[in-house]
């Protein structure tokens, strides 16, 4: 008779913040060989956070690096379904791994390609920044965005002219919807089921509504009800994505650094810092990160 699977550990961390009640938490499974879907999916439905990560060896011909602990496969699962990308939960396992083996590079194969995470101490900090996919922008159809406006409840007299609504990819589907103010984005309460049912159509992951509070500070926000959880606190995927859309939009320089800030309508505020590089059409996404106590 087999003996029953040991338990993983299950580590939690937090995202984009380096106090345990801010951020975006995350659990973290550092080895979930032999784990299944159905496994790791009852893991992150129980931990209840937006994503979990589970880490297995790369591809064939990284065991080396497997070995060194600074390559990896790495899935994403939410409370519901599993998801391509997470960036948040990305940071959160390379600052855990950080604690482990020290700052350096690490290597993520996820469904959407290959993630390059480095990992730096800042004083007593740990941070990680991680390198999107490449990325894509596309228009939405104009139904489809009186059917999105219409779930969140916002007249489309409140949205900010300057900055159109499109779905933005740099590992995932985002649609992005920019508020005239901010007390625009402060107020969510939207219609879980109707939004659900309209992200499942397009495949989206999350929205991202964001208000600009000056040329390269943003505000954020993510619904998230495709994961099972209304909001998300800090979506690193969804910021890639929207590093693209300023780009490709124009709306800053080739070259810039952004500053988003997300989860303060959460009591969960995080920084997340967006990095687009002249010639390279990958975002960078950074953020520091800390364990949250048992």
């Amino acid at each position: 008779m087999n003996s029953p699977r040991e338990t993983p550990d299950v580590l939690r961390y937090t995202a984009f913040s380096d106090d345990p009640e801010g951020g975006n938490p995350a659990g973290i499974v550092l080895d979930a060989t032999g784990l299944g879907d159905d496994e790791m999916l009852t893991i992150a439905a129980e931990l209840g956070y937006s994503e979990s990560a589970f880490l297995t060896a790369p591809p064939s011909g990284g065991a080396g690096a497997w070995d060194a602990g600074r390559a990896y496969t790495i899935r994403y699962f939410s409370p519901k379904a599993e998801v391509p990308f997470c960036g948040h939960a990305t940071v959160a396992t390379a600052v855990a791994l950080g604690e482990r083996l020290g700052p350096g590079e690490l290597v993520f194969t996820t469904r959407a390609g290959t993630v390059p995470v480095t990992v730096t101490r800042e004083g007593g900090a740990l941070r990680a920044t991680l390198t999107s996919v490449e990325p894509h922008i596309e228009e939405i159809a104009a139904g489809d965005l009186a059917e999105a406006l219409a779930a969140l409840d916002w007249p489309a007299g409140d949205l900010d002219p300057a900055l159109p609504p499109r779905i933005a990819f740099a590992g995932a589907r985002h649609l992005v919807v920019a508020a005239a103010s901010r007390e625009r984005l402060a107020h969510l309460a939207y219609d879980f089921a109707r939004l659900e049912a309209l992200m499942h159509r397009l495949d989206l992951v999350t929205l991202e509504l964001v208000w600009r509070a000056s040329a390269e500070v943003f505000h954020v926000r993510a619904p998230f009800p495709v994961g099972g959880v209304v909001e998300d606190p800090a979506t690193g995927a969804a910021a890639a994505a929207f590093g693209a859309y300023a780009r490709e939009l124009g709306l800053v320089p080739e070259a810039t650094v952004l500053t988003l800030h997300q989860g303060e309508d959460m009591g969960r505020p995080g920084v997340l810092t967006v990095e687009l590089r002249a010639g390279d059409r990958r975002i960078r996404v950074g953020g520091t990160g800390t364990r949250i106590p048992a």
